[in-house]
């Protein structure tokens, strides 16, 4: 079942590793591990043409396997550290499951696991804004609130403090100050040409997919108690 005419890929990037939470990818929330909950979503989508996990673990693995996620590679070490960057892991997964399953994509999703409260119409709302639009990739962004924005930035040193904005003297309403926006991972799309071949996700031309209300997103433990108190509920809408 294509999607606008398009072969598509769903990649969840699951790493062993992590320092805030250790083996994050295997913790649970409403007894489903992140891994599992990202799993399902793309299980939900009829129009994905393969779905694969992309981990350097191999009980991540095993977990990938049971929700019905492809492993059919394991990722290098080099692309499993702190140093390495989210694109070129999942340029990594891309061209491997192609070589894996001797055929190419024109598409690709991806399903990051921390984002465990997404939804399948997430990601249906993400991919349908990348290729109405005719863009070479699309993310999902939150407003940044008023008090995190440059303007409202504080620099402090030797103990005094100055504002970071040269015109953060001026913005003492929030009304006043720009609107900014922050990625907030639940969920990338990108045509081949970006990722494959310029490694590219916002760099050129990305569609901006806004996302109001609360969007989970887990480093660290209390990420953790506060979306499994979110969890099942209409925490947003578009």
């Amino acid at each position: 079942m294509a999607r606008h005419g398009s072969s598509i890929l769903a990649v969840v990037p699951a790493r062993g590793g992590s320092k805030g939470i250790p083996r994050k990818n295997l913790c649970k929330i409403e007894g489903q591990s992140l891994v599992e909950r990202a799993a399902r979503v793309a299980n939900a989508l009829p129009w994905l043409d393969a779905r694969v996990l992309s981990t350097d673990d191999m009980e991540i693995a095993e977990e990938g396997r049971r929700c019905g996620l492809a492993v059919p590679f394991m990722r290098p070490a080099d692309l499993a550290s702190d140093q390495a960057t989210g694109v070129a892991a999942w340029r990594h997964a891309w061209l491997a499951t192609e070589a894996a399953l001797g055929r190419t994509f024109d598409c690709s999703v991806l399903l990051q696991p921390t984002s465990p409260l997404r939804e399948a119409m997430d990601v249906e709302r993400t991919f349908d804004a990348m290729m109405a639009g005719g863009h070479q990739a699309a993310a999902t962004v939150s407003r940044v609130p008023g008090h995190y924005t440059p303007e409202k930035l504080l620099t402090l040193d030797e103990g005094r403090l100055s504002f970071l904005h040269p015109e953060g003297a001026a913005h003492s309403n929030r009304q006043g100050i720009p609107a900014y926006y922050t990625r907030n991972g639940l969920c990338y799309a990108a045509r081949r040409e970006a990722i494959v071949d310029r490694q590219e996700i916002v760099e050129t031309d990305c569609a901006a997919v806004v996302f109001d209300g609360f969007v989970a997103n887990i480093d660290d433990p209390i990420d953790l108690e506060i979306a499994q108190l979110f969890a099942g509920r209409s925490t947003r809408s578009s």
